[in-house]
């Protein structure tokens, strides 16, 4: 990679046969406004977030977020930031590196085959690379295997290759797809283990449907983001966002007004109010009352409940 000028918030320093950028300012993931299209359709239309920690899990939100994070997906309107510059400019200087979930793998190559490819493709060479290499395998229990072949490599063996070779590029933030997906319970159990230990002191973010509040996981994570459609429900450390186990993010369409002060005057406490076109979207925290009650108010106020779903949904 040639030597050019570090992009906003970022420093640069030579390493031999590559330039490393370092981040040292700025949240890991922003959007404002954000559109993402998939099949000519929005999958994301008006997300607005700011994540504040180092440890990120982004939850319920669809995979073409990850894909748009990762450079993998055009942003159609908006803007998307990775540690401050755009995903594609932290791909590309080694900034962000990102771990699919379930690529196709060479069938013929080995663990070691398929960490090292990615670790000289980030630019490192010589004995950086061989660091880089030793090291992505000891964080992932990867043995330097030169036998066994992807191709008949377990689905978790596989997914641990998958993230040691982000691993691998020396990029100092990860970005994950949901990795813990699909598994048997034990399976996930200790992979979870595993890619908690991977995670430690190092800037990542998750981007997963739902995870078990006990998992190593959720436990390894500082912070927890609720996506919702395209609006951010909640947002906080895990233990934090599923304690509020009576709020419910709610749409609804009719006399949207009469029903929210109707829901204020009996002691529920509403926030992240979004309109468009003939529904409005809303968070409510019902404290003493139940779903049934809101429903009631509804009917009283001329308003009709399209969809209402609890924040902690996320969490299984």
């Amino acid at each position: 990679m040639a030597w050019s000028s570090p992009p906003v918030d970022c420093n640069a320093t030579r390493v031999p046969g590559r330039v490393v950028y370092h981040v040292s300012v700025g949240p890991l993931l922003v959007s404002s406004s954000l559109r993402i299209d998939v099949g000519g359709a929005p999958a994301l239309d008006g997300l607005t977030l700011a994540s504040t920690r180092q440890s990120v899990l982004v939850l319920g939100a669809p995979t073409a977020l990850f894909e748009a994070a990762a450079g993998l997906r055009s942003v159609e309107h908006g803007e998307l930031l990775v540690a401050g510059i755009s995903p594609t400019a932290a791909s590309r200087a080694g900034v962000a590196a990102a771990a699919p979930l379930d690529p196709p793998l060479p069938p013929r190559w080995t663990v070691s085959d398929y960490v090292g490819w990615s670790a000289r493709l980030s630019g490192l060479s010589g004995a950086n690379c061989e660091n880089a290499i030793h090291e992505a395998l000891e964080r992932m229990g990867l043995p330097p295997d030169r036998s066994t072949r992807l191709g008949k490599a377990s689905l978790t063996l596989r997914r641990r290759v998958v993230i040691g070779a982000a691993i691998a590029t020396g990029a100092r933030i990860l970005l994950l797809e949901d990795p813990i997906t699909g598994l048997s319970p034990d399976a996930e159990a200790s992979f979870a283990g595993i890619v908690a230990r991977a995670m430690h002191d190092q800037p990542t973010v998750i981007f997963m449907g739902r995870v078990a509040l006990d998992s190593p996981v959720a436990l390894a994570a500082a912070e927890a983001i609720v996506v919702d459609g395209s609006k951010v429900v909640a947002q906080g450390s895990p233990a934090e966002v599923a304690v509020h186990a009576n709020s419910f993010s709610v749409r609804v369409t009719g006399n949207v007004d009469a029903l929210t002060k109707a829901l204020a005057a009996s002691g529920c406490r509403l926030e992240s109010a979004e309109s468009a076109a003939e529904t409005s979207r809303f968070t409510v925290d019902l404290g003493n009352l139940g779903t049934s009650d809101l429903l009631r108010f509804a009917e009283a106020s001329s308003a009709v409940v399209l969809e209402l779903r609890p924040l902690t949904w996320v969490f299984a």
